[in-house]
């Protein structure tokens, strides 16, 4: 018998999917994390490269190995569109955040008169960590969608894909 889940698919299988793709996101998020933060360091604290500049830079960076890795990694199971389609929109987001995460950065710098290394980099960390929420979920949503399922039974429920990594019944036997 059918349960009422808007899904066919047993929520059990769908948590483990969701959790693979979040551990998938955040690893590829610490890469991209490390490249960002690094990249910071390196120009703010040692080229004597300004703070904006820095975080704008350090974040263009970073952004490319994030598609990279999203694309091809963490959300390699969903929906890939052309990818002039998925990385017009993940620049989109990404220049968004990277107002926000430069605004951050700007406000703490300028108007806060903080000049050491260590405070602005605590604010540079505290945006990346708001536009990591802001991201994970606007990729989700534009940049790599769901497929676009077939309802085989005309029931208004759409079937999600397969994931071949994981067990999801009999579409994932071999």
């Amino acid at each position: 018998m059918r349960s009422s889940s808007p899904s066919p698919e047993p929520s059990g299988s769908r948590l483990r999917r969701r959790l693979k793709e979040l551990g998938a996101f955040g690893v590829v998020g610490g890469f991209a994390f490390v490249v960002d933060v690094g990249l910071f360091q390196l120009l703010y604290g040692y080229l004597d490269v300004g703070a904006v500049t820095s975080k704008t830079l350090a974040t263009l960076v970073s952004m490319t190995v994030a598609f990279l890795g999203h694309r091809n990694w963490a959300f390699a199971h969903r929906d890939k569109t052309t990818i002039r389609r998925s990385f017009t929109l993940f620049t989109l987001i990404n220049l968004g955040t990277l107002v926000l995460g430069a605004a951050i950065i700007w406000f703490v710098r300028y108007p806060l008169d903080q000049e050491r290394l260590l405070i602005i980099q605590i604010a540079n960390i505290g945006s990346i960590g708001l536009n990591s929420v802001v991201r994970y979920l606007a990729y989700r949503r534009w940049v790599f969608p769901a497929f676009a399922a077939v309802d085989p039974a005309g029931t208004g429920d759409p079937t999600p894909p397969a994931d071949p990594a994981l067990p999801t019944g009999t579409r994932g036997a071999a």
